[in-house]
């Protein structure tokens, strides 16, 4: 029998670039009360956000997707013709066949490149992170492109003040490719299948969610997922420079943080906190931030950042990251 050969791997990965794309429309906690019996102060102290970016008709899961791409590639240092494989994560799009990340691929310029969608909801980048960073470095890929990209305002009730003043558009993206030494840890994943109830769509296909089973859930599972992802990294709570979760609601942020500050993660652990002015943007949500707390100087070249998702499925998905 002939001998089958198999990729070539490399020792491990890193992410090489960071991009980000969201829409122009700019919408405050002052616009939503205007349309529902809500107000300023009452989202504020339940869910942390001031402001949102509501996508229009020219703003697609399809085209931020495309910006957020192309700065990724451009912030490594690299061209279209150097990916060779795209993942965008989505639950949003608006059908599954062509799958968003043909048509990504095709309009920033990446020809011929393996790409498949991914939906793991608001865990979706990071899952997509893992299976693409395990694509490189097993060999099978040579640099691959993984966006997360949603527009929630598609399949959400505009007047629905439990989820319309919560869900925003957006994209984010990074590039990933070889390095000498480990720079993507290994994923921590997993569903709870029995949850499912918590997070759906009703049969008007908008989205919806038991908030106060949601912030239970994540306030009390999450940090040990976290812990989790840790171990398998072969790193401390105090190693991490950066906590980077799914921006859902900046109460649970911050609770996430708190309980990982006990287990020893250090009080200047930078975290993220861009669930205040983009709001919660599903896959989106964590390239987004991480982009944004770059370009704002709040996190620096080789930064250990903690990474984590969680969302509709129920599915989660953690994993520790280097900093490009």
């Amino acid at each position: 029998m002939t001998a089958l050969r198999i990729a070539t791997g490399v020792p491990g990965t890193r992410i090489l670039g960071l991009g980000s794309a969201q829409p122009e429309n700019v919408v405050t906690n002052d616009d939503l009360s205007k349309i529902m019996d809500t107000d300023d102060g009452w989202i504020r102290e339940r869910v942390g956000i001031t402001e949102r970016r509501f996508g229009g008709e020219k703003d697609t899961v399809v085209s931020m997707a495309v910006e957020a791409g192309a700065k990724a590639i451009a912030g490594a240092g690299l061209s279209p013709s150097d990916i060779d494989t795209v993942i965008v994560a989505n639950c949003t799009a608006t059908a599954p066949i062509p799958n968003a990340a043909a048509q990504v691929a095709d309009l920033i310029g990446v020809k011929a490149a393996g790409g498949f969608d991914l939906n793991a909801a608001c865990a979706g980048f990071c899952y997509a992170l893992g299976i693409g960073s395990d694509l490189v470095r097993s060999g099978s890929s040579k640099r691959t492109l993984v966006i997360g990209s949603e527009k929630l305002t598609d399949v959400v009730d505009p007047v629905d003040r439990s989820t319309a003043i919560i869900f925003a558009d957006g994209a984010g993206a990074a590039v990933i490719g070889p390095a000498d030494e480990p720079g993507i840890g290994p994923v921590a994943w997993g569903t709870a299948g029995d949850l499912v109830e918590m997070i759906g769509m009703t049969e008007r296909q908008f989205i919806y969610q038991e908030g106060q089973a949601v912030f239970r859930w994540a306030t009390t599972k999450i940090a040990p997922i976290a812990m989790r992802a840790l171990e398998l990294a072969g790193l401390k709570p105090s190693d991490v420079d950066v906590l980077i979760p799914h921006q859902a609601n900046l109460r649970i942020v911050e609770a996430i943080a708190k309980k990982l500050r006990k287990e020893g993660a250090r009080e200047d652990m930078v975290v993220a906190d861009d669930i205040v002015t983009s709001g919660n943007t599903s896959s989106a949500s964590i390239p987004m931030a991480m982009d944004h707390m770059r370009a704002a100087g709040r996190i620096n070249s080789g930064d250990v950042a903690l990474l984590i998702g969680f969302g509709a499925g129920l599915s989660y998905a953690g994993q520790v990251v280097v900093c490009p």
